[in-house]
C-alpha cells in the first residue's frame, strides 16, 4: 500500500539559493495577534497570581487600554503597520535582538550562554582524539550549511525557518557600547579552527593543499598543540570576554591599541569556524562536567564565539553556545549530528595516513602591556566573584521517562512542566510566574515566545497533589485539566499568539512623551513576567547535561531533557537564594530534591490508572 507523502502548504521558492532555503522566502510572517485575544489571555494568566480586588483593578486597566480611541488601539495600529511594512521581515527581530541580547550589558557567561554536556565516547578516551572526531563531524555539518543542503526542520508537516544557521560558523559577537553587534565572516574563505590550550590560542587550518585534514591529521595537530603549550599557563586573554560587556569593549580597545597586530590576531579567533577548548580539568560527575561546560575556569575560553566545543583531559566533552543570534534548537541539532554521527560511525573520517608536511599550528602571540595585564586581573576577579555566587546541580532521574509518560496518555513536555510546578509548590508552598520557551520558527526569522505555565488549573493541580485527603482520581483529573491548559497555551505561543512578545511589541510602540498606560505600570505586569522559574526543554539521548543560568536572582534556571527512560533536570540559581525575604540555604539542592519527590509522587498516582502489564 503506498503512503501519500505530505506536501507542505508553504510554496517552494524556485529562486532559493539552495534546498535548505527552498521555503524561506515564502514562510508566513510573524503575526500581530488581535488585541482583545491577548488581553483575555493576559487576564487569565494573572488570575491565579492575584486576589479578587487586585484582579478587578487589572481587568479595569485592560478595559481602559482596549477602549475605542484609547492608547491600546493606537499602539496596536502602529505595531500592525510595522508588521505590514514590506521592508521589515519580522516586526520583532531588531527590537528583540537589541533589548534581549545585544544591548544587555551583563556578562554572557552565566546570564546568556548555555551548554550541553556529552555522554562519554567509549572509542575516544584521549582529548586530541575526541577533539579531532568532533571537529570532523562539525565540519561535515558546516559543509551542509554552506552548500545549503542541510535538510529542513519540519513541525507538524510545515517547514521551519532555517535562517539562523548563517550565524553558526565563522561568526562572533562583538563588544560595543551601548549595544553589541554580530560579525559574520565568509564561511567559504575561512577554513580554520582556533584551539585554546593552557589559555594560549592556536590556529589550525582545516584545509591543506586543497584537501581537508582527516580526523587522524587533526588529532596529530591537536597533539602538537598539547605538546607545544606544555605545562605553563599563558596570560588568559580569553577571560576578558567573560566580563560586563562595556568593560570588555574597553578591554578590547586597550588590546587593539597596545599593538596593531592584536586586531589581526583577534580577527583570527572571530573569523574561525569554531573554537575547540582543550581544558586541563578532569570533571567526573554530571555536576562537575556541567559546571565546567557552563563556565569552566573562565580562562580557557572565548565566550563571544557562538560555538565552543570543550574537551577535557580525561576525554569528556561538551559544548558552550553564545545565545544572541541563535536559539538552542539549531545548536542542539548540530551537537546531535556530531554525537550521533560519531557514536553510529556515520562520519567520514578520511584517510588514516598523515601527510608529513602539514605545517605546525601557529600560536596567536598577543602583544600585551601592563594595562592589559591589569585588565586580565580585574576580569579574573570579577569572574571569580560571579562564579562564587552561583550553584548548579543535576537531577538525573532514572526511574522513568517518555515511554512511561506516554503510557499515562500525557504529553511528555506538559508532564515535565507539572513535575516542575509540583516541586516548586513543595518547596515554597505557592506557585509563581514560570517561563517555558516556545519556538516560533514556523515564521520568517521567528525565534521564541513565552508559554506561561502557571494557570488556575496548574495551581489547582499542585494543591490537589499536596492534599493528603484527595483521592487518586481527583489528582489524576487535576493533572489532566492542567495539562490541557498548558498544551493550549503552548499551541497558541508556537503560533505567535502569546502575551509576552505582543506586549513587548506594544511597549516598543509607545512614543517619547506618551504616558505609559496603567496596564503596563501595574505591579502585576512586572511580577507576572518575573520568571521565578525559567524553563526549557531540549532532549537528546546523546547528552548528559544541558543548562543555563537563572534569569532572576530569586529564581531558578531549570533546563530539562525527556529521554526514553529518564528525566533530567539542570537546576541553576544563586547560592543560598533569597526569595521574598526568606533565605534558602542550599536552595538549589533543595529544589533538586523536590523535583525527585514530585516525579515519584506523580508516577505513584498515575500508575494506579494503568493495568499492571502496561507498566513494564
Amino acid at each position: 500500500m503506498s503512503t501519500v507523502k505530505h506536501v507542505p502548504k508553504t510554496p517552494v521558492d524556485p529562486k532559493a539559493p539552495g534546498p535548505m532555503l527552498k521555503y524561506q522566502a515564502n514562510l508566513p510572517k510573524l503575526p500581530v495577534p488581535a488585541l482583545s485575544g491577548t488581553l483575555q489571555k493576559y487576564l487569565q494568566s494573572v488570575r491565579p497570581l492575584l486576589d479578587d480586588a487586585e484582579y478587578q483593578k487589572t481587568e479595569q486597566a485592560a478595559k481602559e487600554f482596549e477602549s475605542p480611541g484609547g492608547l491600546g488601539q493606537k499602539l496596536q495600529e502602529r505595531l500592525v503597520a510595522r508588521a505590514q511594512d514590506p521592508s521589515i521581515v519580522n516586526w520583532m527581530e531588531d527590537w528583540w535582538l537589541d533589548q534581549a541580547y545585544m544591548g544587555y550589558r551583563d556578562p554572557v557567561v552565566i546570564y546568556v550562554s548555555y551548554f550541553f554536556l556529552f555522554k562519554d565516547d567509549k572509542l575516544r578516551k584521549s582529548p586530541a582524539q575526541r577533539a579531532a572526531a568532533i571537529t570532523t563531524a562539525a565540519l561535515e555539518f558546516k559543509q551542509q550549511v554552506v552548500n545549503k543542503t542541510l535538510s529542513i526542520e519540519m513541525a507538524k508537516g510545515e517547514p521551519m525557518c532555517m535562517d539562523s544557521y548563517k550565524y553558526m560558523f565563522n561568526n562572533c559577537r562583538m563588544p560595543k557600547k551601548p549595544s553589541d553587534y554580530e560579525a559574520i565572516f565568509d564561511p567559504v574563505n575561512n577554513n580554520h579552527v582556533v584551539v585554546i590550550r593552557k589559555n594560549k590560542f592556536y590556529v589550525v587550518d582545516t584545509i591543506y593543499q586543497g584537501k581537508q585534514l582527516s580526523t587522524a591529521e587533526l588529532e596529530h595537530q591537536f597533539k602538537r598543540i598539547i605538546d607545544q603549550a606544555g605545562n605553563s599557563k599563558g596570560l588568559p586573554i580569553g577571560i576578558l570576554t567573560s566580563d560586563n560587556r562595556d568593560k570588555w569593549t574597553e578591554y578590547r580597545e586597550n588590546l587593539v591599541s597596545a599593538n596593531p597586530e592584536n586586531a589581526k590576531l583577534l580577527e583570527k579567533v572571530e573569523s574561525s569556524d569554531f573554537v575547540i577548548c582543550l581544558d586541563d580539568q578532569t570533571p567526573v560527575t554530571r555536576d562537575e562536567g556541567s559546571r565546567a561546560c557552563w563556565h569552566g575556569d573562565g580562562r580557557n575560553r572565548f565566550f563571544d564565539k557562538p560555538l565552543q566545543f570543550i574537551v577535557f583531559e580525561n576525554g569528556k566533552a561538551g559544548f558552550m553556545g553564545e545565545h544572541s543570534c541563535m536559539d538552542g534548537t539549531a545548536t542542539c541539532r548540530l551537537n546531535e549530528y556530531v554525537c550521533d554521527g560519531l557514536s553510529k560511525d556515520k562520519i567520514n573520517h578520511g584517510s588514516i595516513e598523515i601527510r608529513s608536511d602539514i605545517p605546525q599550528p601557529t600560536e596567536l602571540d598577543f602583544k600585551v602591556n601592563e594595562k592589559i595585564q591589569k585588565d586580565v586581573e580585574v576580569a579574573t576577579t570579577n569572574f571569580e566573584n560571579l562564579i562564587k555566587k552561583h550553584e548548579l546541580t543535576v537531577l538525573a532521574y532514572q526511574a522513568y521517562g517518555k515511554n512511561l509518560i506516554k503510557k499515562f496518555k500525557c504529553s511528555p513536555d506538559g508532564y515535565a512542566q507539572m513535575v516542575i510546578q509540583l516541586a516548586y509548590y513543595k518547596m515554597f508552598g505557592t506557585s509563581r510566574p514560570t517561563y517555558e520557551s516556545a519556538q516560533t520558527r514556523k515564521f520568517q526569522r521567528g525565534r521564541t515566545e513565552t508559554a506561561r505555565t502557571v494557570t488556575t488549573e496548574s495551581v489547582a493541580f499542585v494543591k490537589t497533589m499536596e492534599d493528603p485527603y484527595a483521592t487518586n482520581e481527583a489528582k489524576i483529573s487535576a493533572l489532566r485539566t492542567a495539562l490541557k491548559a498548558q498544551g493550549a497555551y503552548m499551541a497558541d505561543a508556537v503560533n505567535g499568539h502569546g502575551v509576552d512578545r505582543h506586549f513587548f511589541g506594544l511597549k516598543n510602540c509607545i512614543q517619547p512623551g506618551e504616558e505609559k498606560p496603567e496596564l503596563f505600570t501595574q505591579p502585576i505586569n512586572a511580577y507576572s513576567s518575573h520568571w521565578y522559574l525559567s524553563t526549557s526543554q531540549l532532549s537528546s539521548e546523546n547528552f548528559d547535561g544541558y543548562g543555563w543560568g537563572q534569569v532572576v536572582n530569586d529564581g531558578f534556571g531549570c533546563a530539562y531533557m525527556i529521554k526514553n527512560n529518564a528525566l533530567q533536570f539542570n537546576v541553576a540559581s544563586v547560592k543560598d537564594l533569597e526569595v521574598h525575604g526568606k533565605k534558602y540555604i542550599n536552595g538549589t539542592y533543595h529544589f533538586k530534591h523536590c523535583l525527585e519527590e514530585a516525579a515519584n509522587d506523580l508516577r505513584d498516582v498515575m500508575t494506579t490508572e494503568i493495568p499492571a502489564e502496561a507498566k513494564l
